[in-house]
């Protein structure tokens, strides 16, 4: 075989493990447990800090270690912050979310079953029942 044959199928091998590889990336509706997105607020502000918050439900209130992988696998952007809210399903739980604290309702905080912040130098952290 020619070399430059050799060439175009190594680089058409590599390409498709490239696709292959981005497209089986997990993301958060993989996980176990039932999540569901229920309020969500990003600042239009693309030129600074980008806040992110997040209002979550989850049906299996046992799976500690995936509300923590969740949390992981949301967005997050250098020198911003993203917070999500856990929170029992079929239970009250926000609509809305906003940036400035309390973030919902204080009526909802004995809902919320965790948070996980990612902070503006990308530490992360997750607390159990952090509100009651």
């Amino acid at each position: 075989m020619k070399p430059k044959y050799l060439l175009c199928l190594a680089v058409g091998a590599l390409l498709a493990w490239f696709i292959v590889d981005a497209l089986s990336q997990p993301s958060p509706q993989d996980l176990p447990g039932g999540f569901e997105e229920v309020a969500m607020f990003r600042n239009e502000n693309n030129t600074g800090p980008i806040v992110r918050i997040y209002a979550v439900t989850v049906a299996d209130t046992s799976r500690w270690q995936e509300m923590q992988q969740y949390g992981e696998l949301m967005p997050h952007t250098k020198y911003g912050t993203t917070k999500v809210f856990f929170f029992v399903k079929n239970a009250p739980a926000p609509t809305q979310v906003q940036p400035a604290q309390p973030h919902f309702p204080a009526e909802l905080n004995r809902y919320c079953l965790a948070v996980y912040e990612k902070d503006l130098m990308s530490r992360a952290s997750f607390a159990k029942q952090p509100l009651h």
